[in-house]
């Protein structure tokens, strides 16, 4: 509700100024209570409403005096409301900031600095633990080759029928991490080493570009189906190709990054944990981690943490409302490697914490839908004459109803001109 002077408004805006005799507040709350009902006359492809669908609309009319004591109320309830609302969402910031230092310390090694005192002799040195990744890259693009060679053994021996195995690719050299980007990463704990993500991986892989279709064998899985670093598995498109099924079918434990959409969602991640088959669609990037050098859980909570954020948003590319971060990008992000006992450690911490948060901040989050609804309780109770007690010897509103017809007529008796310079401002 404008309380100015004066003002400018939009073609797609409805200026509506109620007789002096009404409470303006008391006409802005009638039009929020019924708000829900007059938006049903929406229409068109971009959905709106005509004039006369907020003309038409029936409020309940009391006599001034009840519309000033109906105001009062309202405002009243609604700013102890307000303060409620503002302390629940106090608290959602103070959890969020919580969650977030508890994955720093986490990915510092913080979190578990008196659990690796206590297993001191289980753990290698950061020199040690980085060999030994290298190591077991290698190996896995070996373990590749194998498979490979017996897959093109069993395809001649089949009559060469099908497609030909394709040969994997031997896996990138990985440069060190440049110097400007190591000097922003924070100093972490004995045992542990910043380096590229591109050590856990032989390769990444991005999903199928095939059209996806409404009913299939397999649910495609996109950008919008990963909700708080969690798949959800509504809104779904689906496939029935037996090649795209074949190349793109999820394993337990992938976890997917996605690498196009708006600039404050590019780079979330999911793990595939479902039991339901399904493939994953080109947005989204595959990171086919070796599960001996990092747990899929420690990397899906990194790459959703501030650090990973952080870094993404340095790298990424925008567009018109877009943005990317490709394959290349995602293997030269900073990660924090250590032991996988201690990863296993640390999963378990974080589980048990961020289980906490997330279940207060769904308290919270249903508690501000809870104050919303009492609003619109408090309005409906409001326009239907429940929410304060009315006076028998108050003047009738029909009284009220004849002064604002007398008020119409008079001012649809005077000429346009008359009333545009009783409006000007003496000068």
């Amino acid at each position: 509700m404008f309380r100015g002077d004066s003002c400018a408004i939009g073609r797609d805006i409805y200026a509506f100024k109620p007789s002096g005799l009404l409470n303006f507040d008391y006409v802005f709350f009638a039009i929020q209570e019924g708000i829900n009902e007059i938006v049903m006359f929406a229409k068109g492809d971009i959905p709106g409403i005509s004039k006369s669908n907020i003309l038409d609309h029936k409020i309940y009319l009391p006599n001034r005096k009840t519309q000033d004591l109906v105001v009062t109320k309202i405002e009243e309830l609604f700013s102890e409301l307000d303060k409620g609302v503002e302390s629940l969402k106090t608290a959602r910031d103070q959890l969020k900031v919580y969650r977030q230092a508890l994955l720093k310390h986490a990915f510092e090694g913080k979190l578990t600095e008196q659990w690796r005192k206590e297993n001191a002799d289980k753990l290698e040195t950061a020199e040690q633990l980085l060999e030994r990744i290298k190591q077991e890259r290698e190996a896995r693009y070996q373990q590749q080759l194998e498979e490979w060679t017996v897959a093109i053994e069993k395809w001649e021996s089949d009559g060469k029928i099908g497609k030909r195995p394709i040969k994997p690719v031997k896996p990138k050299q990985i440069k060190p991490i440049q110097k400007d980007i190591q000097k922003t990463l924070t100093e972490l704990d004995d045992g542990w080493v910043w380096e590229k993500l591109g050590y856990m991986t032989t390769g990444v892989e991005y999903g199928t570009s095939a059209k996806s279709k409404k009913t299939g064998s397999h649910p495609v899985l996109r950008m919008g189906n990963i909700q708080n670093a969690k798949f959800d598995w509504s809104d779904l498109v689906y496939t029935s190709d037996e090649d795209e099924i074949g190349k793109y079918l999820l394993k337990k434990g992938d976890v997917l990054f996605n690498r196009t959409n708006s600039p404050e969602l590019v780079g979330k991640t999911a793990i595939y944990i479902e039991s339901r088959p399904a493939v994953f669609a080109g947005y989204l990037i595959r990171i086919n981690q070796i599960n001996s050098i990092v747990l899929s859980q420690y990397l899906n909570l990194f790459l959703n943490s501030h650090v990973a954020r952080q870094y993404g948003n340095i790298v990424k590319t925008d567009g018109v409302n877009q943005s990317n971060i490709n394959g290349e990008k995602l293997i030269n992000y900073p990660f924090p490697y250590c032991s996988i006992l201690e990863q296993q450690k640390i999963v378990e911490i974080l589980d048990e914490k961020l289980s906490v948060i997330d279940v207060s901040l769904d308290n919270i989050e249903d508690n501000i839908a809870r104050a919303e609804a009492l609003r619109q309780s408090i309005l409906k109770k409001a326009f239907s004459g429940q929410l304060v007690p009315q006076d028998p010897n108050d003047e009738p509103a029909s009284v009220l109803l004849e002064r604002i017809a007398r008020e119409k007529a008079e001012a649809a008796a005077t000429p346009r001109k008359s009333r545009a310079a009783k409006a000007a401002p003496n000068v």
